[in-house]
Order: structure tokens, then sequence, then C-alpha cells
């Protein structure tokens, strides 16, 4: 028999296997005992975490002939059950959802949907990276999806769920598959390098499920590759090697360095880096997560239960931040996270490294505001005044400095006073006989008043 690498030879094969997906295990168990089979499911969630697999499960526990109907357990040793694992069952159709992207590549299969499964209970057709079908396709597909004949059932898989469309989305059943956590991934590893006799260290194991970045899939074929590179026995340098991982040591001495304010050792480590040929941004990125462990030890009581380190690890990392506070940790923390993008796209990105790094040297001469506040109120005494955080708060900036009335508001003001000098003006023209007598005349109405301007030139009246 030809070499089985490890994603397939620990490929689960019942539910029970599956690692990390209980939701999902138990809705689809319960669904099969009680007859509620849903005629569409839609498995997302990123690579390696199981969602082809949970779609062969499934299709081996509806067509399982060991028992009469659907089971949640199938038994892998049923004509159906080892039909389906070795991809030779004429009633399960598993197709690549880039290769079959065009529309006419998805009419055989709406085709074949029509008609009855063959040897089997159910037609299940099983289509991966669903997402890669063009909008053509998703739209010939809605119908049959929506109204499937009774023994057919569709299984869609997709790392990117954002790009299905809202009608495919409604006509399913969503599951959500989970990364699987760092715990889960180092027990099956460990199950794993027992069975093949493999000797590993607990950092190792470590090491390999940080890379893998909650993906079984990864994680499997890293500790392969390691098995390739080292034989039976891998070493953690060998593992160090292999995976490009930055080194503990490297990432403490940089921590020290900006924690104790050392600037001239930030150019040397920076060196130090470019010669051994990292990455700079995944070295910052390693950087952040240290900076994290950091974080995590000043502000927990129990660090272990949280960052899954050994005793030997805590307390180096508690040796390294036993000088920091932790709103110190975190300024720095936040500070690298702003910086992270501009080294992203920096056209000189060990320039932009050194200037970053050195300017966090510098964070520990930044004076709280408590301090400023204790000085100014220290030299505020003599003047009879005192400060807090409130003084300086918008809502007593308003308060001290009242808003100045905008011209509108000027002008708004002006006009009243223009009105009452009309009015007096007005006033002041009835009392004059001839133009009172001029009034009661015509029945006249005063709009306006203005004053004679007298002349002086002469001859003029």
């Amino acid at each position: 028999m030809s070499y089985l690498v490890y994603a397939r030879k620990y490929r689960p094969k019942t539910f029970e296997e599956m690692i990390g997906q209980k939701h999902v295990v138990q809705t689809l168990q319960n669904a099969i005992k009680n007859n509620r089979v849903a005629q569409a499911y839609l498995f997302s969630g990123m690579r390696g975490i199981g969602k082809t697999t949970a779609a062969r499960i499934l299709a081996k526990a509806l067509n399982c002939t060991a028992q009469d109907g659907p089971t949640p357990a199938p038994c892998n040793k049923c004509d159906s059950c080892q039909q389906i694992d070795s991809d030779r069952s004429v009633d399960v159709l598993e197709v690549d959802g880039a290769s079959t992207r065009k529309i006419e590549t998805i009419d055989p299969i709406r085709e074949t949907a029509k008609y009855r499964a063959i040897n089997s209970r159910y037609k299940i057709i099983i289509i991966d990276e669903v997402h890669m079908l063009s909008s053509t396709s998703f739209n010939a597909l809605l119908k049959i999806l929506e109204e499937p004949p009774p023994s057919t059932i569709f299984i869609f898989a997709t790392t990117e769920f954002h790009k299905l469309p809202a009608t495919i989305v409604s006509r399913c059943q969503h599951f959500e598959f989970k990364k699987i956590t760092h715990k889960d991934l180092i027990n099956h590893m460990l199950y794993m390098t027992k069975k093949e006799k493999i000797i590993i260290s607990d950092l190792g194991l470590s090491l390999i499920a940080d890379a893998a970045g909650g993906s079984m899939r990864d994680a499997q074929s890293l500790l392969d590759q390691a098995v390739a590179f080292s034989g039976d026995s891998i070493s953690d340098e060998d593992l160090k090697e292999i995976l490009g991982t930055i080194s503990s040591e490297l990432l403490f001495q940089f921590s020290e360095a900006i924690l104790t304010e050392k600037t001239e050792q930030i150019f040397i480590l920076v060196e130090k880096i470019m010669e051994r040929g990292y990455d700079l941004r995944k070295f910052f990125k390693e950087l952040i997560k240290h900076f994290r462990i950091l974080l995590v030890i000043k502000s927990s009581q129990k660090p272990g239960d949280i960052l899954g380190l050994n005793e030997r690890d805590l307390k180096l990392y508690a040796e390294g931040a036993k000088d920091s506070s932790a709103e110190d940790i975190l300024r720095y923390l936040t500070a690298m996270q702003q910086s992270e993008q501009g080294l992203r796209y920096s056209s000189h990105p060990q320039i932009y490294l050194e200037t970053t790094l050195v300017g966090l040297c510098f964070f520990k001469k930044m004076v709280p505001l408590k301090d400023i506040l204790k000085r100014m109120n220290e030299l505020g005494k003599a003047f009879g005044k005192s400060y807090s955080r409130s003084h300086f708060s918008p809502d007593s900036r308003k308060k001290n400095n009242p808003p100045q009335m905008s011209i509108s508001e000027n002008k708004a003001e002006e006009k009243p006073k223009i009105e009452r000098k009309k009015e007096r003006e007005i006033d002041k023209a009835l009392e004059d006989p001839g133009v009172k007598k001029f009034m009661d005349t015509f029945k006249a109405q005063v709009i306006s008043a203005e004053p004679i301007k007298k002349s002086d030139k002469k001859g003029e009246k």
C-alpha cells in the first residue's frame, strides 16, 4: 500500500472522532435520530477544520447499510461506507466548486439530482468551495435546491461564506465550524505521535500548534514534514528551523531592551534579525504575541490557564515583566498593533522597525496625567487653586469659555433696535399739527418718517 500522509491517515471516520466541532456533531446526530434531516446543508469556516470530513461522515450515516435506516454512528465496514471513504460511490457525488463554476458544468449536476439513488437510500451531492461558482451557476441551482427530490441532499462547504448569495444561504441549514483550539491540537498530535512512536517534546508540539493557527490539517502536515526532516526523534532546534520560528530568547532580548530603555541594543538586535534572514513582518507579529503574554502574566492571577505554558516558561515571562506594570505593557502593545500595518507597506521596513522600537523605549519618560495634576496642585496652592481630571474635560472648557455670539445672533438683536428707532420717529412726526390734520383729512397712515434735509445753497427752498 502506498504511503498515506497523516492528514488522510488520521482523518475522522465517525462523528465522535471529530475534534472541536461539538455543536455541529450534536445537531447532525440529533437530526438523524429524529428523522429531521434537511434538504441542504452549508458548512463554513477556515481551512482544515473538518467541513468536508463532516459532509462525508453525514453521507455515510445516511446510507450505512448496517442498520435498517440512517444511523448517527456509521459502521465504516459495509460496502456503502467503504465506497464513500474511497470515493467510489455512484450515489455520493463530490465536486470542486472551482472546476465546476460555469453553467455548462452545473447543468449535468442539476440533472443528476433529479433522479433517485441507484444503490443507496440517498443521493448526496457535495460541492466543496461552493463560493467559487459563478452567479449564473448559483441561479441554476435555486429551484432544485429549494425543492429537491425526497432522496437528494445537497451539502455545500466554503471557506468564504460572505461570498455566497443570500438566496443560496436561505435555502440551507448553515453550520459555522470553529477553529481548533491550541489545547485540542496538542492533544490530538500527542495521540498521533504515540501511535507512530515519534519522540517530540511538549514545546515542539506547542510550536506546531502555534504555526497551524487553528487548522488540524495544517498541524498534521507540519508534523509530517518534521518527521521527514528529523526522523522519529524530532528536536526543538530542528523544528524551529523547519517552521522558521523566531527564538524566544531573541524575543526576550527585544522586550528587555524596550522595557529597560536600551535604545542602542535595538539596532544591534535588528541587525541580528537581518543576518538570520527572518522576515521583519513575521518577527514583528511574534513580538506582539510576546508582549501579549507579558500582559497576561501581569494581569491574571492564573496565567497558566489562559496561555497553556509550562511552569518553566511562566517563570521566564514573569521574570521578564517583573519591573513593568500592566499599564506600561498595555501601552507598548497598543502602539505596536497600531504600527503593524505601517510596517507591512513600508518601502524601508528595517528603518521603520528600528524607529518604532526606539520610540517604544521612550514611553516610560512620558509623564502620566495624574502626576501632572499633582504637580499643578502643588504649584496652585500658592494661588488658592486646585485641579482635577474633570477640569480638562470638554464640559469644563465650555463652562469656563462661554461660546461667542455669532454674527446672525448679533443681527437678530440689532433688528429690534432699528424698529424701535423708526417708531420713535413716527411718533415725533405725528406731533406736528400739519401732519396730524393731513392724516385726519385723508385717513392716511404713516409708514416711515425721514427728517427733511435743509439745503445750504442760496435760491433753493
